[in-house]
């Protein structure tokens, strides 16, 4: 019986999502989510997709990242799915920062584990989550191959033109301070997905990626390598978020602390959590905001306007880079489904060969599922919408290494 399964992990600060996949046929076999880890009450609500059966849900003390991923396993195996069966391959982690160390996916061993924790100071939030994850995924079951998979790998290609800062070499190189970029797996599967849709190898096209979600990014995508990113450092910078402020003049966080007496965390804080979408209107959801903006509201309004002006000035910009352009791909919750920021994003860009078609853009039901086009069928410039899939990505990206006979590839993480 061959091993064509692969469980992809998702370790939050407090929560696990998980897929199981069929990698022969891309078949769905289960999914869910464990929350509110380490809180009085947790709940694990589990999907078994294959068999039909109805969703179940837990409401427990999950202590740590260690209760919620065994009961994860008690549900997997209550339907025959379980992390010791022999068709399972691999399990696949997302890892948010790999830095410079990690341009691929990786098998993942003690040397690996050391250096996703020297990272950690990158993504402080994310890396310890990520590497509980896969400790206790390890306990579980030490011989099954576990791979990580880097939210920074697919931008490892940006050229060091656009990935350095223009700040002292080297205070830069000693802080590990450059442009890295996140939602990579996003940006890949999009891409390649995108070209797809023009019926082109991902080699041959050159596509504008906007991942638009409560966090926002763009890359600048060129026959198939990612060229330029939105987000740096970390994902602070870009685009207006649902929170977070994207670019900002650094001399702000300096003023702040000087003049207002700010400390380190409560800059952190404002620029983080309490800006964005949400710091200028009160509201990080775009369908509340499009309905403030519909009843008159000015704050909405002003709100929608710079987050439109954002996004239009880094098509523009990402154009430029690339030089030529043939799709524009709009993807993540607000880009799959807000037709009014489409519309906005890309109105006065006829110039450059972008239109959208209205009835293609505005459409709903069956018409308004899956990747497709909303441009007209003669427009220089393709535009996309492409529901991101990240566990397939991962999944993807893990079933190749494990199977592929390249055991090399372990422990060397560049």
């Amino acid at each position: 019986m061959s091993a064509t399964r692969v469980l992809v992990l998702n370790s939050g600060s407090s929560s696990v999502k998980y897929q199981l996949l069929e990698m022969a046929d891309g078949t769905r076999l289960a999914a869910g989510l464990a929350e509110r880890i380490g809180e009085r009450q947790s709940r694990l609500v589990h999907r078994p997709l294959a068999s039909g059966g109805e969703r179940r849900e837990r409401v427990e003390q999950f202590a740590d990242h260690g209760a919620a991923l065994r009961a994860v396993a008690e549900e997997l195996r209550a339907d025959g799915l379980g992390l010791d069966s022999p068709r399972l391959a691999a399990i696949g982690h997302r890892v948010v920062h790999g830095g410079q160390s990690f341009t691929r996916p990786t098998l993942i061993d003690d040397a690996v584990l050391d250096e996703i924790e020297r990272l950690v100071p990158l993504a402080p939030l994310h890396n310890p989550a990520n590497l509980t994850g896969i400790r206790t995924a390890q306990d579980l079951n030490p011989h099954l191959p576990q791979v990580a998979v880097f939210d920074t790998t697919f931008h490892t290609t940006v050229p060091e033109s656009a990935a350095r800062y223009a700040l002292e070499k080297t205070t830069a190189d000693e802080y590990l301070i450059r442009r890295y970029g996140f939602h990579g797996t996003s940006h890949a599967y999009v891409s390649r997905r995108t070209a797809a849709l023009l019926g082109k190898d991902p080699s041959q096209v050159n596509v504008i990626v906007l991942h638009l979600g409560n966090g926002a990014s763009v890359s600048a995508v060129e026959g198939g390598r990612c060229v330029e990113t939105s987000m740096g450092m970390t994902p602070l910078e870009g685009l207006v978020m649902g929170t977070r402020t994207g670019d900002l003049d650094p001399a702000v966080v300096l003023h702040l602390m000087r003049i207002g007496g700010m400390t380190v965390d409560e800059v952190d804080e404002l620029l983080n959590k309490r800006s964005g979408l949400a710091g200028l209107c009160g509201d990080n959801d775009m369908r509340e905001i499009r309905r403030r903006v519909e009843e008159g509201d000015e704050n909405a309004q002003l709100a929608f306007d710079i987050y439109i002006h954002r996004l239009k000035k880094y098509v523009g910009a990402y154009f430029a880079v690339l030089g030529r352009l043939d799709a524009v791909a709009f993807t993540a919750g607000v880009g799959e489904n807000s037709p009014a920021v489409r519309r906005a994003a890309l109105a006065g860009l006829e110039g450059l060969g972008i239109r959208v078609d209205p009835a293609l853009n505005e459409a709903e039901g069956a018409a308004a599922e899956g990747a497709r086009l909303i441009s007209p069928g003669e427009a220089r410039v393709a535009v996309a919408v492409v529901p991101t899939d990240e566990e397939l990505e991962i999944a993807q990206q893990t079933y190749a290494l494990v199977s592929d006979g390249e055991p090399q590839q372990r422990g060397e993480p560049a």
